[in-house]
């Protein structure tokens, strides 16, 4: 779906949370200009995989701020959405804040804790935000598998926010300003009721006797009936949602520790009982059919083109 085609993205965001928000916003035909400082995104560095997967197929100009304030904000003359993730303030002082971008705009500002509150100007990063929000209450010491804060509660937050306000400029024809805080973003996603995290047996992870492990996700009684039938133990059933669940994830334990992963997941195959693999990344984007994306642009490749055309 290019739902978004001939919609011109300038992204003035570093590090996580903005490039994936305008990868999605690209995906769905968007024309991103990354705006990037001499230097570049410090991902280019520290992270060059994980950089061109966030930034292939997007543009790459070279400004200075302050010093080149007169071509960003060419730049934001012809911007439909503006992304930046300054801290609050940051913006306005270098002069790309939302006054300096069109009126009919959509200029979003990714922050670490939204503005008005006491955290406003505290720095920091995805396991910080994780951690103000109670996200890692229950797995700390360990880090979590993926940025939550970054990636969902950030990145799709904003893009969230900023398809429902193109959706209000096409209706009016009024642009937004819109805010997005990781910490409350990701505040909302622990403070739902953790019914599926609690403690089912039927809703578990259980290793195999190769030492992998399948996931299983049994909610309906017919699913879990079926599976109790496939694993030899058709009466453990009538316990799914019981007292005692402990209990019942030891015996379906001992049930899947003798076997390999491969072995249940063949007999699973085809059958409604919500089993399935953990995979590595790798046999995930293999079954996926899932193709890399190419590299990112160069630092600056754009660049003359676009002081060429906004001359």
């Amino acid at each position: 779906m290019q739902a978004l085609a001939g919609t011109l993205v300038v992204d003035f965001t570093r590090y996580t949370p903005g490039a994936f928000a305008s990868s999605e916003l690209r995906r769905l035909g968007a024309r991103v200009v990354r705006v990037e400082r001499p230097g570049g995104d410090p991902m280019r560095a520290t992270a060059p995989a994980w950089h061109d997967v966030l930034n292939a197929g997007k543009e790459s100009v070279v400004c200075d701020l302050p010093d080149d304030l007169d071509f960003a904000r060419s730049l934001l003359a012809r911007a439909d959405v503006v992304l930046e993730s300054f801290r609050p303030g940051v913006a306005e002082r270098l002069g790309i804040g939302p006054e300096a971008a069109p009126a009919s705009s959509v200029y979003c500002s990714i922050t670490g804790f939204g503005t008005g509150g006491r955290h406003e100007q505290r720095a920091g990063h995805d396991l910080n935000y994780l951690g103000w929000a109670g996200v890692l209450a229950e797995t700390a010491p360990s880090l979590p598998p993926v940025q939550a804060a970054d990636l969902a509660a950030g990145a799709l937050g904003a893009v969230t926010q900023i398809l429902a306000a193109l959706l209000v400029r096409e209706r009016t024809g009024a642009g937004s300003r819109i805010v997005i805080s990781m910490t409350h973003g990701a505040h909302r996603l622990v403070s739902r009721a953790p019914v599926l995290t609690t403690g089912f047996a039927c809703y578990s992870i259980y290793e195999c006797s190769d030492g992998r492990h399948v996931t299983v996700g049994a909610l309906e009684p017919v699913f879990f009936a079926r599976l109790c039938e496939l694993l030899g133990r058709p009466e453990l059933a009538e316990r799914q949602y019981e007292p005692g669940q402990a209990e019942l994830r030891r015996e379906l334990a001992a049930v899947f520790s003798t076997r390999s992963s491969a072995e249940w997941l063949a007999r699973a195959d085809g059958e409604d009982v919500c089993v399935g693999p953990v995979a590595m990344p790798d046999e995930a984007a293999a079954d996926l059919g899932i193709v890399p994306d190419a590299a990112a642009p160069a630092l600056g490749e754009h660049t003359g083109a676009w002081r060429r055309e906004l001359r």
